[in-house]
Protein backbone atom coordinates (compact mmCIF):
# COMPACT_ATOMS: atom_id res chain seq x y z
CA UNK A 1 0.00 0.00 0.00
CA UNK A 2 1.23 3.48 -1.07
CA UNK A 3 2.29 6.01 1.82
CA UNK A 4 -0.65 9.21 2.06
CA UNK A 5 1.25 12.09 1.67
CA UNK A 6 -1.16 14.86 0.98
CA UNK A 7 0.08 19.01 0.17
CA UNK A 8 0.01 21.01 2.99
CA UNK A 9 -1.74 23.59 1.76
CA UNK A 10 -1.64 26.25 4.63
CA UNK A 11 -0.78 29.95 3.62
CA UNK A 12 2.25 31.74 5.08
CA UNK A 13 0.03 33.96 7.26
CA UNK A 14 -1.70 30.70 8.60
CA UNK A 15 1.62 29.05 9.42
CA UNK A 16 2.45 28.69 13.46
CA UNK A 17 5.10 30.93 13.44
CA UNK A 18 3.12 33.62 11.70
CA UNK A 19 -0.06 33.33 14.05
CA UNK A 20 2.24 33.54 16.93
CA UNK A 21 3.10 37.28 15.88
CA UNK A 22 -0.29 38.03 13.65
CA UNK A 23 -4.08 36.38 14.01
CA UNK A 24 -5.97 37.57 10.62
CA UNK A 25 -8.87 39.11 11.64
CA UNK A 26 -11.13 35.65 9.35
CA UNK A 27 -8.98 33.46 11.24
CA UNK A 28 -8.81 31.14 14.67
CA UNK A 29 -5.29 31.60 16.02
CA UNK A 30 -5.20 28.12 16.95
CA UNK A 31 -1.72 27.00 15.07
CA UNK A 32 -3.08 22.98 15.00
CA UNK A 33 -6.08 21.25 15.58
CA UNK A 34 -4.63 20.17 18.97
CA UNK A 35 -4.95 23.87 20.33
CA UNK A 36 -8.75 23.66 19.72
CA UNK A 37 -10.53 22.82 23.04
CA UNK A 38 -14.21 23.37 21.53
CA UNK A 39 -14.19 19.76 19.22
CA UNK A 40 -17.31 19.02 20.65
CA UNK A 41 -19.45 21.90 20.26
CA UNK A 42 -18.16 21.98 16.64
CA UNK A 43 -19.73 18.84 16.33
CA UNK A 44 -22.55 19.47 18.05
CA UNK A 45 -23.13 22.36 15.88
CA UNK A 46 -21.87 21.54 12.33
CA UNK A 47 -24.24 21.42 9.24
CA UNK A 48 -22.30 17.84 8.24
CA UNK A 49 -21.62 16.08 11.23
CA UNK A 50 -18.08 15.19 11.45
CA UNK A 51 -15.56 12.94 13.34
CA UNK A 52 -12.42 13.20 15.22
CA UNK A 53 -9.75 11.16 14.67
CA UNK A 54 -7.06 9.52 17.73
CA UNK A 55 -5.58 12.46 17.87
CA UNK A 56 -8.50 14.37 18.46
CA UNK A 57 -8.17 15.80 15.29
CA UNK A 58 -11.13 16.72 12.54
CA UNK A 59 -11.79 14.56 9.76
CA UNK A 60 -13.53 15.84 6.30
CA UNK A 61 -16.76 13.25 6.09
CA UNK A 62 -15.89 13.26 3.04
CA UNK A 63 -12.72 11.37 3.60
CA UNK A 64 -9.12 12.05 2.10
CA UNK A 65 -8.58 15.22 -0.10
CA UNK A 66 -5.01 14.67 -0.95
CA UNK A 67 -4.51 18.44 1.29
CA UNK A 68 -3.35 18.73 4.57
CA UNK A 69 -3.40 21.76 6.77
CA UNK A 70 -5.77 24.71 6.89
CA UNK A 71 -6.50 27.43 4.10
CA UNK A 72 -10.03 28.80 5.95
CA UNK A 73 -10.65 30.88 8.87
CA UNK A 74 -11.27 27.51 11.38
CA UNK A 75 -9.91 23.94 11.87
CA UNK A 76 -12.87 21.55 11.08
CA UNK A 77 -16.05 22.89 9.21
CA UNK A 78 -16.39 26.64 8.32
CA UNK A 79 -19.94 27.11 8.15
CA UNK A 80 -21.24 29.43 4.79
CA UNK A 81 -24.64 30.17 3.43
CA UNK A 82 -25.79 30.44 -0.41
CA UNK A 83 -28.13 32.54 -1.43
CA UNK A 84 -29.93 31.18 -4.54
CA UNK A 85 -32.20 34.25 -6.07
CA UNK A 86 -34.16 33.86 -8.99
CA UNK A 87 -36.86 35.83 -10.77
CA UNK A 88 -39.78 34.95 -12.83
CA UNK A 89 -40.57 32.15 -14.04
CA UNK A 90 -41.97 29.86 -17.17
CA UNK A 91 -39.61 30.25 -19.64
CA UNK A 92 -39.06 33.74 -17.94
CA UNK A 93 -36.87 32.83 -14.92
CA UNK A 94 -33.74 34.17 -13.86
CA UNK A 95 -30.93 33.43 -11.69
CA UNK A 96 -28.42 36.37 -9.77
CA UNK A 97 -24.54 35.28 -9.73
CA UNK A 98 -21.82 36.93 -9.33
CA UNK A 99 -17.72 36.60 -10.51
CA UNK A 100 -15.80 36.00 -7.29
CA UNK A 101 -12.68 38.15 -7.24
CA UNK A 102 -10.79 35.35 -6.01
CA UNK A 103 -11.20 32.71 -9.18
CA UNK A 104 -12.91 35.16 -11.28
CA UNK A 105 -15.61 32.12 -11.87
CA UNK A 106 -19.49 33.07 -12.06
CA UNK A 107 -20.65 31.83 -8.88
CA UNK A 108 -23.92 31.95 -6.41
CA UNK A 109 -23.31 35.47 -3.99
CA UNK A 110 -22.55 33.93 -0.66
CA UNK A 111 -20.08 33.12 2.18
CA UNK A 112 -19.13 32.35 5.19
CA UNK A 113 -21.55 32.70 8.62
CA UNK A 114 -19.78 35.04 11.20
CA UNK A 115 -19.74 34.28 15.00
CA UNK A 116 -23.34 34.58 16.16
CA UNK A 117 -24.70 35.15 12.91
CA UNK A 118 -27.96 32.43 11.78
CA UNK A 119 -27.69 31.17 8.52
CA UNK A 120 -30.73 33.53 7.61
CA UNK A 121 -28.76 36.40 8.82
CA UNK A 122 -25.85 34.84 7.09
CA UNK A 123 -27.94 34.50 3.57
CA UNK A 124 -29.40 38.05 3.77
CA UNK A 125 -25.99 39.85 4.98
CA UNK A 126 -23.93 38.28 2.03
CA UNK A 127 -26.41 39.32 -0.45
CA UNK A 128 -26.43 42.60 0.17
CA UNK A 129 -23.13 43.17 0.31
CA UNK A 130 -22.26 41.28 -3.09
CA UNK A 131 -25.27 42.67 -5.28
CA UNK A 132 -26.31 45.10 -3.16
CA UNK A 133 -29.96 42.91 -2.85
CA UNK A 134 -31.31 43.44 0.25
CA UNK A 135 -33.87 40.45 0.80
CA UNK A 136 -33.68 41.16 4.44
CA UNK A 137 -37.36 40.95 4.68
CA UNK A 138 -37.73 37.74 2.69
CA UNK A 139 -37.97 34.39 3.83
CA UNK A 140 -35.59 31.88 1.90
CA UNK A 141 -36.69 28.13 1.10
CA UNK A 142 -34.30 26.10 2.77
CA UNK A 143 -32.70 23.57 -0.19
CA UNK A 144 -30.13 21.66 1.66
CA UNK A 145 -26.91 21.69 4.38
CA UNK A 146 -24.07 20.01 2.35
CA UNK A 147 -20.21 20.02 2.43
CA UNK A 148 -19.09 22.00 -0.62
CA UNK A 149 -16.20 21.08 -3.35
CA UNK A 150 -14.50 24.51 -2.18
CA UNK A 151 -10.43 24.60 -3.67
CA UNK A 152 -9.37 25.34 -0.13
CA UNK A 153 -10.41 22.34 1.83
CA UNK A 154 -8.73 20.30 3.14
CA UNK A 155 -8.77 16.64 5.45
CA UNK A 156 -8.81 18.86 8.55
CA UNK A 157 -10.66 21.98 7.21
CA UNK A 158 -13.56 21.99 5.09
CA UNK A 159 -16.38 24.49 3.85
CA UNK A 160 -20.36 23.27 4.53
CA UNK A 161 -23.11 25.39 3.09
CA UNK A 162 -26.42 26.25 3.68
CA UNK A 163 -28.01 27.00 0.58
CA UNK A 164 -31.50 28.67 0.46
CA UNK A 165 -33.94 29.63 -2.45
CA UNK A 166 -35.68 33.44 -2.65
CA UNK A 167 -38.22 33.99 -5.15
CA UNK A 168 -38.85 37.42 -6.90
CA UNK A 169 -41.58 38.41 -9.37
CA UNK A 170 -38.84 40.02 -11.20
CA UNK A 171 -35.62 40.50 -12.02
CA UNK A 172 -34.07 44.02 -9.45
CA UNK A 173 -31.25 45.83 -9.59
CA UNK A 174 -28.18 44.06 -8.46
CA UNK A 175 -24.29 46.13 -8.60
CA UNK A 176 -21.03 44.10 -7.59
CA UNK A 177 -19.70 44.86 -4.12
CA UNK A 178 -16.92 43.47 -1.72
CA UNK A 179 -15.71 39.80 -3.02
CA UNK A 180 -17.62 40.22 -6.28
CA UNK A 181 -16.19 41.75 -9.41
CA UNK A 182 -19.96 41.87 -11.44
CA UNK A 183 -23.29 40.40 -11.16
CA UNK A 184 -25.50 39.42 -13.16
CA UNK A 185 -28.89 37.92 -14.21
CA UNK A 186 -28.59 34.91 -16.32
CA UNK A 187 -31.31 32.77 -17.94
CA UNK A 188 -32.33 29.76 -15.66
CA UNK A 189 -34.42 27.04 -17.44
CA UNK A 190 -31.67 24.58 -16.86
CA UNK A 191 -28.23 24.09 -15.97
CA UNK A 192 -27.29 23.79 -20.08
CA UNK A 193 -28.81 26.83 -20.54
CA UNK A 194 -27.53 28.75 -17.95
CA UNK A 195 -23.87 27.15 -18.84
CA UNK A 196 -24.19 28.33 -22.38
CA UNK A 197 -24.98 31.75 -21.21
CA UNK A 198 -22.16 32.33 -18.99
CA UNK A 199 -20.23 30.97 -21.86
CA UNK A 200 -21.03 33.77 -24.30
CA UNK A 201 -19.52 36.11 -21.84
CA UNK A 202 -16.41 34.51 -22.24
CA UNK A 203 -16.64 33.17 -18.63
CA UNK A 204 -17.22 29.77 -16.69
CA UNK A 205 -19.54 28.38 -13.74
CA UNK A 206 -18.11 27.44 -10.35
CA UNK A 207 -18.02 23.89 -9.90
CA UNK A 208 -18.90 23.58 -6.49
CA UNK A 209 -21.62 25.59 -7.13
CA UNK A 210 -23.53 23.45 -9.78
CA UNK A 211 -24.93 20.74 -7.52
CA UNK A 212 -26.38 23.80 -5.42
CA UNK A 213 -28.29 24.59 -8.35
CA UNK A 214 -29.51 21.63 -9.71
CA UNK A 215 -31.35 21.63 -6.36
CA UNK A 216 -32.99 24.59 -6.98
CA UNK A 217 -33.56 23.84 -10.61
CA UNK A 218 -34.97 20.46 -9.36
CA UNK A 219 -37.56 22.24 -6.56
CA UNK A 220 -38.82 25.04 -9.02
CA UNK A 221 -39.85 22.35 -11.66
CA UNK A 222 -41.79 19.89 -9.50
Amino acid sequence: MSEYTPTDITPPELQPSALANHVPAWAEAAPTPTDVHDWAERQAAALVPFELDGRGWPLNPQGRTGRTGRNLGKWGENAAADPIVVAGSGQERWVLLITRDDIGVEAIPGGMTDPGETAPQTLARELREETGVDLADYHPIILGRDLVDDWRNSDEAWVASTSALYLLPAIVTATAADDALDANWYPFGTLTELDDAITLTGRTLYAAHRPLLQRALDYLDN
